[in-house]
């Protein structure tokens, strides 16, 4: 079982940022870069975050 380490505040932070990048890749400059914009996404859907686990962070109140 995946322990959950992204709290409610940078969920929704990471879904709206990763859904302005991946609009990159129809609107503004259409650039393929906005695809990166899945990995937050995934992230916020998820609610783990590799990175977060490397670095022994959570966002997860108590």
């Amino acid at each position: 079982m995946i322990q959950i380490n992204v709290g409610s505040w940078d969920r929704w932070l990471r879904i709206i940022v990763g859904l302005v990048l991946i609009s990159l890749v129809f609107w503004g400059p259409k650039t393929w870069w906005g695809l990166i914009g899945i990995v937050p996404v995934l992230t916020g859907i998820f609610r783990y975050c590799p990175a977060y686990s490397l670095c022994k962070i959570s966002t997860v109140g108590k």
